[in-house]
C-alpha cells in the first residue's frame, strides 16, 4: 500500500481533474475518446489515420485500467475518492513498471505533436498537445516546459516527459520537474 501524502495527494487531485474533461466529478471512457480525439484535430489528424486510431486505442487502454483498478462500484465510471484509493493500493506498483506503461502512450503523443519528427517539442507544442489532451490552460502548460526543458535548449524529449510524469507519482519534492508537470498544484 502507497503511503498518500497531502502533497501527493494534491497531485493525484489535478492528475483527476486532467481526465474528467466534461468536469462532472467523474472519470469515464468517454473522457479518453474525446481526449484522443481533441488531440489528433489539434494536429490536423484525422479520425482514421493510423497515428490517430493508435492515440485512440492507448487512451482506451489507460481507461481501461484505471477502470478495472479504480472503479470499486462497477458504476463504469471512476470517482476521485476511487482514483486516489486505487493509487494507494499499488495501481502503478513500481517506477520500473509505470515506465512500461507510460512509454507507448508518450511516443504516441510524439508522433501526433511532434510535426518535423526530430524527437523533441517545443514549448508551442507542448501548449498545444497538453491543452488538448489534458485540458491545461496555456499558462500551466508553459510553466511546465520551463520546469520539463531541464537544460534550457528550448525543447523536451519523451525521456524528459518520462522522468516527470515518474517524478509526478513517486517524488515527493515541490520544486522537482515533476512537482510541476501540470501547472502550479492547488494550495
Amino acid at each position: 500500500m502507497v503511503q498518500i501524502s497531502e502533497f501527493l495527494d494534491r497531485k493525484l487531485a489535478r492528475r483527476f481533474r486532467t481526465y474528467d474533461h466534461d468536469g462532472d466529478g467523474f472519470i469515464e471512457r468517454d473522457d479518453f475518446t474525446t481526449a484522443a480525439a481533441r488531440l489528433g484535430a489539434e494536429f490536423g489528424h484525422a479520425a482514421d489515420s493510423a497515428v490517430q486510431q493508435r492515440m485512440t486505442a492507448l487512451c482506451l487502454e489507460v481507461w481501461d485500467h484505471l477502470v478495472k483498478a479504480a472503479d470499486v462500484d462497477s458504476d463504469g465510471r471512476i470517482s476521485e475518492g476511487e482514483y486516489k484509493a486505487a493509487f494507494a493500493a499499488g495501481m502503478l506498483e513500481t517506477p520500473a513498471a509505470f515506465n512500461a506503461t507510460y512509454r507507448p502512450f508518450l511516443d504516441a503523443i510524439m508522433q501526433i505533436a511532434d510535426a518535423d519528427h526530430d524527437g523533441r517539442l517545443t514549448e508551442q507544442d507542448e501548449v498545444r498537445w497538453s491543452g488538448a489532451l489534458m485540458g491545461l490552460s496555456e499558462a500551466d502548460a508553459r510553466a511546465a516546459f520551463g520546469r520539463l526543458d531541464g537544460d534550457g535548449d528550448g525543447y523536451i524529449t519523451t525521456g524528459d516527459l518520462v522522468t516527470a510524469i515518474r517524478a509526478y507519482y513517486f517524488d515527493e519534492a515541490p520544486d522537482s520537474a515533476g512537482a510541476w508537470l501540470l501547472g502550479p498544484l492547488d494550495q
